[in-house]
């Protein structure tokens, strides 16, 4: 006789939560101080999740400090948050593009509207990021607030085989992606005011998530110094003036000086500090290359060396 299969564990992520049944029928204020509350609980069920956070961005940092490229897989409502997270790195923190790898079940058409059965297309995950050639220094994010989407499971799954360090984030503990990851991170927001609805409190520990991973991975690769972004792209008028209040503040410089700085560097924040630092020009690229384009280093060997910085 064949034996039953096991049955499902529970979705937490698709469960009713009793307390708001009559939702519809509630004031406006108290609608919104509900949906408050449940943000607030998301951002602290990451706070509870910080020592794998830790162990997830100490595995992440040797590989894309060797080259690596970051990878963020997923679908609908989480895909287009992992998407969203690591377009703002090439801005901010002046990630390679060639070093970014997006994918999203469905493709491009799904950032703006559902792909109907994409998420269930295990056989075109599997296509897509092995497309990619994925390999040892790569670090590959999946993102699936149920934890058990096939598409992202399986891309997982595949960039595992492949060699790359794989990382799962879900809203549901003991689930496919977590076990299918070498590091599985449990963020268990449970059900929605509004059931089933993981845009809401699952999507903002979601997002939460990847912040601090992302921005903690940008921090320790030097790509900010002092609480700056000083590998910030300066496209507009906007940020040339950030760029100068940022050369002016980690340096002794004058709005002119800094400007001018700025200018004979191609508006690049990093090589201006390290000009009115007053390290030579050709000597700039080289530093940098040898310090891993960390400020912090290399302030600390012209400290060492006795050289004074502007």
């Amino acid at each position: 006789m064949t034996p039953s299969p096991a049955p499902a564990l529970p979705i937490l992520t698709e469960g009713q939560d009793p307390r708001y049944a009559d939702v519809d029928l509630w004031p406006v204020s108290s609608v919104l101080d509900a949906l408050v509350e449940a943000q607030m609980s998301a951002v602290a069920t990451v706070r509870a999740a910080v020592p794998e956070l830790e162990r997830a961005v100490n595995a992440a940092l040797p590989r894309l400090l060797a080259g690596g490229r970051l990878f963020y897989v997923g679908a609908g409502t989480s895909g287009r948050i992992g998407m969203q997270d690591g377009v703002e790195l090439l801005p901010t923190f002046g990630w390679e593009p060639e070093r970014l790898v997006l994918l999203l079940a469905g493709g491009n058409d799904a950032i703006y509207q559902a792909a109907e059965g994409a998420e269930d297309r295990e056989d075109v995950a599997r296509a897509e990021i092995l497309a990619h050639d994925p390999g040892p220094n790569d670090v590959v994010v999946g993102i699936a607030a149920s934890g058990s989407t096939p598409y992202t499971c399986a891309a997982i799954a595949t960039a595992r085989a492949a060699g790359s360090l794989t990382i799962g984030i879900a809203c549901n503990p003991s689930c496919l992606l977590l076990n299918a990851a070498d590091i599985g991170i449990a963020i268990v927001t449970g059900p929605e005011v509004i059931s089933g609805s993981t845009r809401l409190k699952a999507g903002t520990a979601q997002k939460t998530t990847l912040n601090l991973i992302s921005t903690t991975l940008m921090i320790r690769m030097g790509h900010a110094y002092r609480g700056q972004m000083v590998d910030m792209r300066v496209v507009n008028e906007k940020l040339r003036q950030r760029a100068c209040r940022m050369v002016r503040n980690l340096t002794t410089s004058t709005h002119e000086q800094a400007i001018a700085a700025l200018e004979a560097t191609g508006f690049n924040v990093k090589r201006a500090v390290m000009l009115r630092w007053g390290i030579a020009a050709d000597r700039i690229d080289p530093l940098l290359a040898t310090h891993d384009g960390n400020l912090r280093t290399i302030q600390a060997e012209l400290d060492a060396t006795g050289n004074q910085k502007g």
